[in-house]
């Protein structure tokens, strides 16, 4: 059973490191919120 991983594109990345820094809210959260792991939008 191979393991499907999720694309991303640039916009998305930068929209969501942007909600980051302006809401102030913690990356757990946010990454919570747009149903992405919370180390994806780390290493972001």
């Amino acid at each position: 059973m191979t393991r499907q991983y999720r694309k991303f594109d640039e916009d998305f990345k930068q929209g969501a490191v942007q909600l980051v820094f302006e809401t102030g809210k913690p990356i757990a959260q946010v990454a919570r919120e747009l149903g992405i792991n919370e180390g994806t939008l780390g290493n972001w």
